[in-house]
């Protein structure tokens, strides 16, 4: 298990200045790239220059990121606490086989990417079935467009 000290960006360990000067620069258009102090250049692949912007916004607004590898693995409390859920719910889920897991000794230990997923797949049965519902009010009429809150 990877310790969150150690993959813990935080917003206060860099000057507010800097950040904003980080956040401006890469923000500007053109391909942002590296270069050494020998001047060789290489530009930031799309997918890392996004995820940096991203990652330097989010510190602007005095957030701290953690990164974790997606084969990083949870306790079976760690999992619930991230899906949000009870730990005796996951451990159903695992029982289940909705979320694959394996042994360290008698614990339960979970990928991270497994979480995440279970978590996309539970976040799609949730938008259709919403999708769903909604089309069945709208088909009987319950939903009017129009609708001003006004009683008579």
């Amino acid at each position: 298990m990877i310790s969150t000290k150690q993959n813990r960006l935080d917003p206060s360990n860099l000057d507010p200045g800097e950040l904003e000067q980080l956040v401006g620069l890469l923000s500007r258009t053109g391909t942002p790239a590296l270069v050494d102090e020998a001047g060789n250049r290489i530009n930031l692949p799309e997918p890392v220059y996004r995820q940096l912007l991203r990652v330097l916004r989010m510190m602007q607004e005095g957030r701290a990121i953690v990164m974790l590898p997606e084969d990083e693995t949870f306790t079976t409390q760690a999992a619930a606490n991230y899906l949000g859920v009870s730990r005796q719910h996951l451990v159903n889920l695992t029982e289940s086989q909705e979320i694959p897991c394996h042994k360290v000794g008698t614990h339960r230990r979970i990928y991270f990417k497994d979480l995440l997923d279970y978590d996309k797949r539970r976040n799609a049965e949730r938008r259709t079935t919403l999708k769903g519902l909604a089309a069945k009010v709208d088909q009987e009429g319950f939903f009017e467009a129009d609708y001003t809150g006004d009683e008579e």
